[in-house]
């Protein structure tokens, strides 16, 4: 496995879980009858750069407000809703094949290492969420000339 994901603690998870319940309340499924308890699983890249993580989810169809990004602990949430189409449109049909997904979606990342998550940023763009989390510049073991003043 990668060195920038481990695995979740006890209470780690127990944590992720509650904070997954409040992004889904935030995003307010409830109202919306026709996800049910759908879920889908948008697929995941998870690579490192020099200077940052880079995590990309394909979401086609999702708008950015049925999505919602949280770094908190080193460990990145994604979670979010995909809708399915209006059924009125179909009532006549007869499917003969179904692979898309509907429902709701969440994701967990954990990064290792320090990561500056203030500087982090998201974009959405032709069904494709991107997401950059900077690396903080390790300066342990680096030599600093402290220059000294004199009165």
């Amino acid at each position: 496995m990668p060195s920038f994901i481990d695995t979740l603690s006890a209470p780690d998870a127990r944590d992720l879980a509650e904070e997954m319940r409040r992004l889904f309340d935030d995003l307010d499924v409830a109202s919306h009858p026709a996800i049910g308890g759908g879920e889908c699983r948008p697929a995941v890249d998870v690579f490192e750069t020099e200077t940052d993580f880079e995590i990309v989810m394909d979401v086609p169809g999702v708008a950015a407000d049925d999505i919602r990004v949280i770094l908190r602990h080193g460990t990145l949430l994604i979670a979010g809703q995909k809708l399915p189409p209006d059924a009125g449109e179909r009532t006549d049909a007869s499917f003969h094949l179904v692979e898309r997904g509907f429902g709701r979606f969440a994701r967990a990342v954990r990064l290792k290492g320090a990561i500056d998550g203030g500087r982090s940023r998201a974009t959405l763009r032709a069904g494709e969420l991107r997401i950059s989390v900077p690396k903080m510049v390790e300066r342990r073991g680096q030599q600093f000339v402290i220059p000294i003043e004199t009165r």
